[in-house]
């Protein structure tokens, strides 16, 4: 038996529950109640001492045990600040080796702890020796800890959200408030995940191998989620996890087109390998935020891009019989794609995180796309508009990072670009927008030189005409994607074809074959 001096005190841990009494209960049977007072109910919040004293005893019995559950299990999800205590100790010892760790080891190293004096010291230590399950699941006794210390957090929070609610100042309105909460519970969701703090090499050895892995599985391609560009996706290797992507260009060179394409691949892509029962998917659910355009008016361009049916005869309605039917049976496949999109005009650096968290959730959404950066909101008025920028993209990259998915997040350009001889976009041209360039993990513009010609025409009496007519035909529905910084690899100029009839882009050795 474990030692009872140790047992919880009657009311520790407990929650007051007062419950007003009902109407008509006086009329049930039973003995009335003494007096009009409330009802007091007592709650305790979830814990299990036994099962605390069970595991800290296979430890102490088999060191290794430590070993099984030190991945997963905190000193925090001990309910006793006491056990917490033992457990961070006895976690020291064991990774600093050379020393069996046994009641006498462990005693000796917190003879000092005034908890442990309390209960008996050393004796205690050998009670929970003595009286270690002699064929311990190790696992599922932390497994028990983690889902009680889980639950006491929710509670803490339904607390936290009733309180904050009741008593919260002007400055706090409900949507933040409700912003706060799920990023609160997600981070309980996301809390059984090994890796929520500093982890060592060989763990993340580990985890470079497995990405190697999914890349062998994919044929050795890539090991990201798949754009559906075949040179982009080999120079990047697919949108790798927590990088934060810029896509910039001036306006006009199709920024929102190649990003609702490369959202409709990944979905595609995603539900295609998923239903072939593959083990690797190369895409991914897609959740995107549009800010600029509405939800209907990005539909219309994919079914647009799917159909080949031009965007005017979309918008006015004018089908053929043929193209009508073509565009009902294709939005019918198309309707089950796992691609959501968000058209919610003004929406800040934090409704985006916490909308993603709860997609992530509730969804598993492995890649985000955000259409337009300048168009988020900072969660707090700035200074100026440099600083709200600085915010967006450190939320940004803040976010990647904690769903381990990788944003696309495009951006506009200064109208400097237009004003130079050669207006190919450069790093240069994104400094005045903060730190969009120091925050990216792959920055690439799009630059359409046949958008630039069109306006550009020479007198067609003089021998520049014949010239620019054969630029023309070269730059003739082509469209170059200039990947000027990536941090994990080389940099080059990768050549696209754009057909601006359905606003697509597509691999250009498909078109020329």
């Amino acid at each position: 038996m474990y030692n009872d001096s140790f047992r919880v005190a009657a009311g520790r841990g407990c929650r007051l529950i007062r419950s007003p009494a009902r109407p008509g209960l006086g009329e049930q049977d039973g003995p009335e109640p003494e007096s009009s007072m409330e009802q007091e109910i007592y709650r305790h919040v979830p814990y299990d001492i036994d099962v605390e004293q069970a595991l800290l005893g296979a430890m102490l019995v088999d060191n290794q045990a430590i070993e099984r559950v030190s991945g997963s299990l905190k000193p925090e999800h001990f309910y006793d600040p006491l056990h917490a205590r033992l457990y961070e100790v006895m976690l020291a010892q064991f990774e600093r080796g050379g020393m069996v760790i046994t009641p006498l080891t462990l005693h000796a190293a917190m003879k000092a702890d005034p908890g442990l004096l309390e209960v008996g010291g050393h004796a205690y230590l050998a009670g929970l020796a003595q009286a270690a399950p002699a064929l311990p699941n190790v696992r599922d006794l932390a497994k028990i800890l983690q889902e009680l210390a889980i639950r006491r957090a929710l509670i803490h929070i339904g607390e936290d959200i009733v309180n904050t609610a009741y008593e919260a100042p002007h400055d706090n309105p409900p949507r933040a408030q409700i912003e706060t909460a799920e990023k609160a519970l997600y981070a309980i969701s996301e809390s059984s995940r090994y890796g929520e703090g500093p982890i060592d090499f060989a763990e993340s050895l580990r985890r470079a191998v497995e990405s190697a892995e999914k890349a062998q599985a994919r044929g050795g391609r890539i090991s990201g989620v798949s754009s559906g560009f075949t040179d982009i996706d080999s120079l990047l290797g697919g949108l790798q996890p927590s990088d934060l992507l810029i896509l910039a260009a001036r306006p006009g060179m199709g920024k929102s087109a190649l990003a609702t394409n490369i959202a409709f691949n990944a979905a595609r892509m995603w539900m295609q390998d998923m239903e072939a029962g593959a083990e690797v998917p190369r895409g991914a659910a897609v959740l995107l935020f549009s800010l600029e355009m509405a939800a209907q008016q990005l539909s219309a361009r994919i079914l647009s891009e799917q159909t080949e049916i031009e965007m005017w005869k979309i918008r006015n309605g004018k089908f053929s019989d043929s193209e009508w039917e073509k565009f009902v049976l294709t939005m019918q496949e198309l309707s089950t794609l796992p691609l959501f999109i968000d058209d919610t005009g003004g929406v800040s650096i934090a409704q985006i995180a916490a909308r993603a968290r709860r997609l992530k959730r509730e969804k598993q959404i492995g890649l985000i796309i955000v259409d337009y950066l300048q168009l988020v909101e900072a969660s707090r008025r700035a200074e100026n508009r440099v600083q709200e920028i600085t915010e967006v993209t450190k939320g940004l990259k803040t976010l990647a990072k904690e769903l381990n998915v990788p944003i696309l997040a495009l951006a506009q350009l200064s109208r400097g670009v237009d004003a130079r001889d050669d207006k190919r976009p450069v790093l240069s041209d994104l400094r005045e927008s903060g730190s969009i360039e120091q925050d990216a993990d792959v920055v690439m513009f799009i630059y359409r030189e046949e958008y630039y010609l069109k306006t550009r025409e020479p007198d067609p009496t003089t021998p520049e005409h014949a010239k620019w007519v054969e630029k023309c035909e070269r730059a003739f529905r082509r469209a170059e994607v200039l990947v000027e910084k990536h941090r994990h690899g080389a940099t080059n100029r990768i050549e696209l074809f754009f057909d601006d009839r359905f606003t697509r882009f597509s691999n250009l050795a498909n078109e020329d074959g």
